[in-house]
């Protein structure tokens, strides 16, 4: 009876401790998810602004330009996949990962070779777990995405997207994340970036006719200054919601480990009483026997 009351004890003693651990971590990612929220929801105006923008310059010029015209025949398609550096975050690496598995499905079933751009160690061990090769990975910048990493992220993209398939160059810009819903739901989304999808949506006080525009010096050299600055937007603001998701994601899969360790400890401190009454019991019925021997 005693070693098993030693064990329960220890047993308990162990759940207080993690319980310490994941209580701290739940409130550090409490702290950092209002922060995360703020940075996104100061940048997807902007994300937003700049994407109307392109689309409508791409959308009233008659020019062709290759960052918005879809080629005829595609062969080649980036996957770019957001995960996080870190783990004990519940299902949010595992289901980007799988949604990105899913997406090169479809894109290989229409005959296109897929090539990957990874962001977070998570998804770079996935793929040197499985032999598995990137064209380019980024790690340690995914708790608080700086806007230098999107910058580079996009200025590879956008090179391999200017060079030509059969020099390892792509026609195809797919991102892959996940995105706050909410503090307890956080989705995987897919985004094509490039070649860009012209969605026009009509204007506040709009009487049914289209705008008319204007362009200085010409709509190619604008759509060469907005685009760059389009991918950089649209890659950074990703950067931000998966950043956001990770902390959400993290909160409340500690807060699940939290209440884990307090029904542990509930648990083996029942065991523990039970334990410890049978054995003042058998103490007591040894006193007792001792005292009729005597007798």
């Amino acid at each position: 009876m005693g070693a098993q009351l030693r064990v329960y004890r220890q047993k308990i003693r162990s759940a207080q401790t993690t319980k310490k651990i994941t209580r701290a971590m739940e409130l550090i990612a409490a702290s950092r998810i209002q922060k995360a929220k703020a940075r996104v929801e100061a940048s997807t105006p902007y994300k937003d602004a700049i994407t109307r923008a392109v689309s409508a310059v791409a959308a009233h010029s008659n020019q062709d330009h290759p960052l918005v015209t879809e080629a005829k025949n595609i062969t080649r398609a980036a996957v770019v996949i957001y995960s996080s550096d870190r783990g004990l975050a519940g299902a949010f690496n595992s289901q980007v990962l799988r949604e990105a598995e899913q997406l090169a499905e479809l894109l290989q079933a229409e005959g296109k070779e897929v090539v990957y751009y990874l962001i977070g160690r998570k998804a770079v061990g996935y793929f040197n777990f499985r032999g598995r090769t990137a064209v380019r990975t980024w790690i340690g910048d995914t708790d608080t995405p700086s806007f230098e990493t999107a910058k580079e992220i996009s200025d590879e993209l956008l090179a391999a997207y200017a060079a030509d398939p059969a020099d390892g160059g792509v026609q195809e810009i797919h991102l892959v994340c996940n995105r706050l819903v909410s503090m307890v739901s956080q989705l995987p989304e897919v985004l094509r970036v490039l070649p860009l999808e012209l969605v026009t949506a009509p204007e506040a006080g709009n009487t049914g006719l289209d705008p008319l525009y204007a362009f200085e010096p010409d709509a190619n050299t604008v759509l060469d200054k907005l685009l760059p600055a389009y991918i950089e937007a649209r890659i950074f603001n990703a950067l931000l919601e998966s950043a956001a998701a990770k902390h959400a994601a993290t909160q409340k899969a500690m807060k699940s480990a939290t209440d884990n360790a307090d029904a542990l400890i509930r648990d083996y401190t029942r065991l523990a009483n039970n334990a410890r009454q049978a054995e003042i019991t058998q103490q007591i019925s040894e006193i007792v026997g001792g005292a009729d021997a005597l007798s």
